[in-house]
């Protein structure tokens, strides 16, 4: 109940609050009755089920979730995906993925998973929103047209859209003429109008005005369709379980989860956007968690945030948690006296809603910009995304380009790893001059040499012979270890001491730290001892959980780097010493 709270803390049921919110509220239900209904009958269910959705959803959300004015219901993104379920594994199915979906979305919630949905590259949200666009778009053509095929044991995108093209001809006249006024309705309705009544609720009206005058032949609507929408409230039911397996829907599931959350955190962070306030990401996922499981039992379906409805709630004032629930209070309304009515919607009427809300989806101008300016990795996993949505299956595609995404985001970062020479750095100039000195007679009794005196590299650097300072620059993780391997693989032949500074590693992987184990036995047989310096506190605790501090030896690790080159000149004058008295 993080909203109500939070709405409350602010004023915002206050008087003079409380009239634009119910405002607001009653508009919104009004949006959301033809999208309601029409996102029900794309995914495979009876389009009383959207309106239920809404009104549960919709009131669910407002009450437990971390937005003040999120509106919940069933959307278009998730019409690819439950239309899918529906087919395979009926209205049953869908239900019990439903209430599953909603339970990992709880789990999520409680355990502060909130922020991870964040992770998704742009690139794939955005090629699988456009994918749903275009899936979308084509699916509605059937009943757009009118056209009398049946898709039954076609399950790939060309298929599909092949049949229909070859339907196309037998095209319903009547019910393409109502389809095209309809859509021009939406797109065309006036300012004036469009104030008081959203341009889908006028369209819907006035094409099944039309057909209800003129009774075209041949033109589907609720009522012949669906034997219209029962008026009241269903009652509470359980879910057929045992009609379905619960291990099949457990993919399915996960999926429907990820892109609810995906969706109702980006629709609440436009929402702030929009009104300057900052909802609880991980009390939102818990809110449409506990929607998603109620749902199924009045009768509903998945939902999620739905951004368009919750950007209009914004703009006619809505600020509070009130809207949302006027929202449902409209439609319950709408259910229970004016159901009847919905049987007379033409099945066009709504097709040519979806039109819209397909183009809107798919983002277009985003996609070609970002096709046209991005990175070609990333437009690689756009267009990879996008095809996979279209011609395979969502859940490939969200997989495949979250996949490709990380590997892309591993390689990146693995070359922005630096392991190199420190010789050069200026904070090796610690050495103190006795130091130096010291370091200059251990090297003269070492014999001839091509260094016999230390001498000044770039930057005014000291240099001691026999002694290597190598710096790891940047998170050091499997995908940066080879580079590691075979720059230490590499190292000459002379080098007594190695001195490896961890000053800029932020963090360290279990890959990591095997892979500085064995480096350290390499050494060992070569007779290279190795001094690591500089680690911060969680890298030296991974060091020392792992045992390689173990196995360097506690005396060869040290916090500083004048600390490891007074060691490591010990050390060589040390060995010079025992070289010189052999």
């Amino acid at each position: 109940m993080f909203a109500l709270i939070e709405a409350h803390k602010a004023g915002l049921f206050k008087k003079n609050q409380i009239f634009n919110n119910i405002i607001s509220g009653i508009i919104v239900g009004l949006v959301a009755l033809p999208l309601a209904m029409a996102f029900a009958i794309a995914s495979g269910a009876k389009p009383e089920s959207g309106i239920y959705t809404a009104i549960i959803a919709g009131f669910t959300v407002s009450v437990f979730g971390g937005s003040r004015v999120q509106i919940a219901g069933p959307t278009g993104a998730f019409i690819v995906i439950l239309s899918g379920i529906t087919a395979k594994y009926g209205f049953a199915g869908l239900q019990v993925a439903t209430i599953m979906a909603g339970i990992i979305l709880v789990i999520m919630g409680v355990t502060k998973l909130g922020g991870l949905v964040g992770f998704i590259p742009y690139p794939v949200t955005l090629g699988f929103t456009a994918g749903i666009g275009v899936v979308i778009f084509f699916g509605q053509w059937k009943d757009f047209f009118g056209l009398q095929v049946s898709m039954a044991g076609l399950h790939h995108f060309h298929q599909k859209l092949w049949c229909l093209f070859q339907a196309l001809p037998d095209m319903n006249i009547y019910t393409a003429f109502l389809g095209l006024a309809g859509l021009l309705l939406v797109l065309f309705t006036p300012i004036d109008i469009a104030k008081y009544l959203p341009s889908p609720l006028v369209s819907m009206l006035v094409v099944t005005l039309i057909q209800f005058v003129f009774k075209f032949p041949g033109v589907a609507t609720i009522g012949s369709a669906f034997g219209g929408i029962p008026a009241g409230f269903p009652e509470l039911s359980m879910p057929d379980f045992a009609s379905v397996n619960i291990l099949d829907l457990i993919g399915p599931a996960l999926t429907v989860a990820l892109l609810g959350a995906l969706e109702s955190l980006l629709s609440a962070v436009v929402a702030d956007g929009m009104t300057g306030s900052k909802h609880g990401s991980n009390q939102e996922l818990i809110g449409q968690g506990f929607a998603n499981i109620v749902a199924p039992f009045l009768g509903g379906f998945a939902a999620t945030g739905a951004i368009a409805r919750t950007a209009t709630n914004i703009k006619n004032g809505g600020s509070s948690p009130l809207a949302g629930i006027m929202h449902s209070v409209t439609l319950v309304l709408i259910v229970l006296f004016m159901a009847p009515l919905a049987s007379y919607i033409p099945l066009c009427a709504l097709s040519a809603i979806l039109f819209v809300v397909a183009y809107n989806m798919s983002e277009i101008k985003h996609f070609i910009e970002l096709s046209k300016n991005a990175p070609k990795n990333d437009v690689i996993i756009l267009l990879i995304t996008f095809l996979l949505t279209v011609f395979a299956d969502l859940v490939i595609a969200v997989n495949v380009g979250v996949i490709l995404a990380a590997l892309l985001f591993m390689k990146r970062m693995s070359e922005a790893v630096k392991i190199e020479c420190a010789d050069n750095d200026p904070a090796c100039n610690m050495i103190e001059e006795a130091l130096l000195d010291e370091a200059t007679n251990a090297i003269d009794a070492m014999g001839p040499m091509d260094e016999k005196v230390p001498q000044r590299g770039l930057h005014g650097i000291k240099r001691i012979k026999g002694l290597m300072v190598y710096s790891i620059d940047g998170p050091f993780f499997f995908g940066a270890v080879k580079r590691f391997e075979r720059t230490m693989k590499a190292l000459r032949t002379d080098i007594k001491v190695l001195i490896i500074r961890l000053e800029h590693m932020p963090f360290i992987d279990a890959t990591g730290l095997l892979t500085f184990d064995k480096m350290l036995d390499l050494f060992r047989k070569k007779g290279i001892r190795v001094l690591i310096c500089e680690a911060n506190e969680r890298v030296s605790l991974r060091l020392n959980q792992a045992h390689v501090l173990e196995h360097l030896g506690f005396e060869n690790f040290f916090d500083s780097l004048d600390s490891a080159i007074k060691a490591a000149d010990e050390e060589i004058a040390m060995r010079a010493a025992a070289e010189g008295g052999s």
